[in-house]
């Protein structure tokens, strides 16, 4: 059984050059310890697409073409007082000062987890997959059809596309969210569908097969509006921008 029910995401752009250090120091130091103590506020991770992970993306549509950090939380029962609660949090903060101005949230809200797996060759449990130590991740997104259309009706994921990834060496497991922004309605996050790749090697090295394989999904492939690497972002590690840019 997996306790967690939700994965809140945040795929984020820094809007000033300058601020990736000042973003990090805040997030890591300040903001996401502040969000353990909610109630089912289970875990949490951040990846960054540094500017080598950008040049490595399958797809790359408008919508998080700029993105540059990604940030998962996952949630467990109580999940609604959490959702309630994390909001407030985040208001709260806000209101204090202490929540970063030069950023830009692109696509976030929560999303339900729709499957879990776990490649054989690690052992544990799918639903352990997210605690086990990573290198980075591999995160495609998905438009999803209105509800009642005629492909899809947003809550089905399609297997074939996630055994293969499965395969791929590197992949240690894949976890797959969909929204339900017509359940939650504080939150906009649209009809998306996330799968995020769990990596045991470097994101870099294994992104352009793992890019060949999203290539390949059908139907799902002609929905997919990004698709690339992103890489663990280690505490007081904040480099990655500060000569080559946003």
């Amino acid at each position: 059984m997996n306790k967690v029910k939700v994965g809140f995401f945040s795929f984020t752009e820094i809007t000033d050059p300058s601020e990736h250090r000042s973003y990090n120091e805040w997030h890591q130091l300040d903001h996401m310890p502040e969000q353990y103590p909610l109630p089912g506020m289970a875990f949490g991770q951040r990846w960054v697409s540094t500017p080598a992970c950008r040049a490595a993306r399958a797809v790359d549509g408008p919508l998080l073409a700029p993105v540059h950090y990604v940030t998962l939380y996952l949630m467990t029962e109580p999940v609604e007082t959490t959702l309630e609660e994390f909001r407030a949090l985040g208001g709260e903060l806000r209101r204090v000062g202490r929540f970063h101005e030069h950023r830009r949230a692109l696509l976030s809200g929560p999303f339900d987890v729709a499957r879990v797996d776990a490649a054989p060759r690690v052992l544990i449990s799918a639903a352990a997959v997210p605690y086990r130590p990573n290198r980075g991740a591999y995160i495609v997104v998905e438009d999803l059809p209105p509800p009642g259309g005629q492909t899809d009706d947003g809550a089905t994921v399609d297997g074939d596309n996630v055994d293969a990834l499965l395969e791929e060496p590197g992949v240690a497991g894949v976890w797959t969210f969909v929204s339900d922004e017509e359940r939650r309605t504080a939150w906009r996050p649209g009809r998306h569908r996330v799968t995020v790749c769990f990596l045991d090697e470097s994101p870099l090295t294994v992104s352009s097969s793992l890019g060949e394989v999203v290539r390949r999904w059908r139907p799902a492939g002609d929905a997919v509006v990004h698709a690339g690497p992103c890489e663990a972002i280690r505490p007081w590690r904040w480099d990655w921008f500060d000569v080559a840019g946003p």
